[in-house]
Parts: structure tokens; C-alpha cells; sequence
């Protein structure tokens, strides 16, 4: 009976939480039971130490907290909204759309480390998260792909030229483009669905995009 969990992921800026919102309403729309989740988990305490470490409490330098301990910030919190939230209308078959989840790990947290040790870093992940912890791995992982260059102008706009209003992540330009070779390795071992968000050095509209993804999930 257990539903079905799909993933709206990508870097920064790359519109996750639009195209899950509208993925959301128009399979609703079909007369499908659907819930929306999203990670972080801002509105709960669960998140207090993502807050922290994106603050900048721990350092100013994403590299200033091991992949392995700000893994299990956002584990702690994906776990905790699991079983508060949405175990019960997953394991009754709900279809549940993630706006990130375990996979924004294996992207953010590579990109902290050498290349050759992403492999194994991904199975600690996944082992970590979905065995030990007992969260449920994602049927699919729909990546929108983005170059961190256009993301930065979009995110620019949305805190209105505030570069303070930015976490550590977003703020960094060199980590967001290692983050965006990550993303790409990820995608390709893993066997994520990708959607080219950019044409010609700029965003696609969110109806292509949506349009796209919809594709994907039928």
C-alpha cells in the first residue's frame, strides 16, 4: 500500500518550489491523492540546526561543517517531518512531492569532497537515511538543471538585491558551481530525470518546465 514519493531537485534558485506546488495542484487536479513536503522544514524545531549551520553559527564557509555532520542535520529533520507529517498518508498510498529531500545531500555535501570519494559518500547517505533512519527512498528524482550563474540573478531578485538575505550556500559562488558538477554526477549514476531549465542564458518559462516534468511523471 505504500505510495509514491517523488522529488523536485536542483541547485539553488532553480525554481523547486514553484514547479512542486503546480506538480502537486494538477495532479490533484486528476483527481489524485497528493501532498506537498518540503526541506528544510523551516516552520519546525526539527530544523534548528539546518538554521544554524545556513546562518553561518558554525562558520561562514559551507567546508567549515563536515559533509557527514551537516548530513545528519538535514536527516534529523527530513526523519522528523517523515513521522509527523506525512508516514501515514504515504504508507496508504498518497503520492507525496518532496521540494528537496536526501538527494540535496548527496549534491550539497559532494561537493565538499574530492571527486573520488563521492560514490561511497552516496552509499553512506542513502544507507544512512533510508535503512537506518527509516525514511523512504523517492521513486523518482526530477533534477531541474540550472547554471549557478543564472541562479545567482534569480536569487538576487527574489531578496531585492539584499545579498545579506543569502545563507552560506547561496552566498558562495564557488561552492554553487562545484555543487552544479555534484548535481550532474548525481543525476547521471543515479538515474535522475533532467529538465534543462535554461535557453539561450536565460530561464525557460515555469509552464515549459512544467510541461516537461508532467511528461516525466506520467
Amino acid at each position: 500500500m505504500n505510495g509514491k514519493l517523488i522529488v523536485i531537485e536542483g541547485l539553488d534558485g532553480s525554481g523547486k518550489a514553484t514547479q512542486a506546488q503546480k506538480l502537486c495542484e494538477t495532479l490533484q487536479a486528476k483527481g489524485e491523492r497528493v501532498m506537498k513536503v518540503s526541506f528544510p522544514d523551516y516552520e519546525s524545531d526539527s530544523s534548528a540546526l539546518v538554521k544554524m549551520y545556513l546562518a553561518g553559527e558554525f562558520g561562514t564557509d559551507p567546508n567549515a561543517v563536515n559533509p557527514y555532520a551537516a548530513s545528519s542535520f538535514y536527516a534529523v529533520d527530513r526523519y522528523a517531518s517523515y513521522t509527523k507529517n506525512w508516514k501515514a498518508f504515504y504508507l496508504s498510498g498518497g503520492i507525496v512531492i518532496a521540494d528537496r529531500y536526501t538527494t540535496s545531500n548527496a549534491i550539497h555535501q559532494c561537493a565538499k569532497l574530492p571527486e573520488p570519494e563521492w560514490e561511497g559518500f552516496i552509499q553512506w547517505l542513502f544507507h544512512y537515511e533510508y535503512t537506518l533512519l527509516g525514511i523512504p527512498a523517492s521513486l523518482r528524482t526530477i533534477y531541474l538543471r540550472v547554471d549557478p550563474e543564472v541562479s545567482q540573478k534569480l536569487m538576487s531578485g527574489r531578496y531585492h538585491g539584499d545579498e545579506g538575505k543569502k545563507d552560506i550556500h547561496e552566498v558562495n559562488v564557488a561552492y554553487l558551481m562545484q555543487a552544479r558538477k555534484s548535481a550532474d554526477y548525481c543525476a547521471k549514476q543515479l538515474g535522475w530525470d533532467v529538465v534543462e531549465c535554461i535557453e539561450d542564458g536565460a530561464m525557460r518559462s515555469i509552464e515549459a518546465i512544467s510541461s516537461d516534468i508532467m511528461r516525466i511523471v506520467e
